[in-house]
């Protein structure tokens, strides 16, 4: 069945949704839904099954059938660090964090990331990645929508970081210090953070300095093979591993 995002306003009573703009363009124009049409919307952690009543030249109207509410994300949440990639691979790390379950991704600026300020992004690569964020959510069914974070520089990022006591961290890292991953889980006792962070380079990695920055504040590097991994293949593979660990691979009752 088909999910659509709507916000508040489009509820005009406890019983009526009305679909107006680029929400009605996609809905009836794109998606060709019409009169008698069944398909859900999603809000705020719940899901409307509603009936289209009414179609006219820019608006529609529909009844609401029945209301569900959708499970939210469990905690502890996963959260990514991401070194701004070229921004096709980044698009494609968004529409995978969302299926995955990432609550939150903050965009960091570092010596070898794709741009190095927040200014290089125009506006409509901004609205562009919330509808790749919204688009992700109503084909994985989530409640929420996941957080997109404006740039930040990495060292300043770090200086926020609490590894010891507060957030677990994996640093995916190729250089010959990193600790398998798995030896790196192992002794943890993951139900105590409060947090859970997957740390990832854009294209060109990390600089040295970065490297040594991270040893500083107790983040360890930890690989997942020989294989040198592209950032969204890295991205994929250590937040899979994480939500295994956490044990949330499962439905929630």
């Amino acid at each position: 069945m088909r999910r659509y995002w709507i916000e508040k306003k489009n509820i005009l009573t406890p019983q009526t949704v009305k679909f107006e703009s680029d929400l009605f363009h996609h809905i009836f124009e794109v998606c060709r839904q019409e009169k008698g049409s069944k398909f859900e919307v999603i809000i705020e952690g719940k899901a409307y099954l509603v009936e289209a009543t009414e179609i006219l030249k820019k608006t529609a109207l529909a009844n609401i059938i029945e209301e569900r509410v959708i499970a939210t994300l469990p905690e502890p949440y996963l959260k990514l660090a991401l070194c701004i990639p070229r921004f096709p691979v980044l698009e494609s790390v968004l529409e995978k964090a969302v299926e995955l379950g990432v609550h939150s991704i903050q965009l960091l600026t570092s010596d070898c990331s794709f741009i190095k300020s927040s200014e290089k992004i125009s506006e409509n690569k901004w609205d562009r990645w919330q509808k790749i964020i919204v688009s992700s959510t109503q084909q994985c069914g989530r409640g929420e929508l996941m957080t997109l974070v404006q740039p930040r520089p990495l060292n300043i990022f770090l200086q926020e970081m609490d590894p010891i006591h507060r957030s677990l961290c994996l640093f995916g890292y190729e250089g010959d210090d990193a600790m398998a991953l798995q030896d790196y889980l192992k002794p943890q006792n993951l139900k105590k953070w409060s947090d859970t962070w997957v740390i990832v380079g854009g294209e060109g990695g990390f600089s040295k300095q970065e490297v040594s920055s991270l040893h500083k504040i107790g983040i360890q590097p930890v690989t997942v093979g020989d294989q040198i991994l592209r950032v969204e293949t890295a991205c994929i593979a250590l937040i899979s591993v994480l939500k295994y660990e956490l044990g949330l691979m499962r439905k929630t009752k």
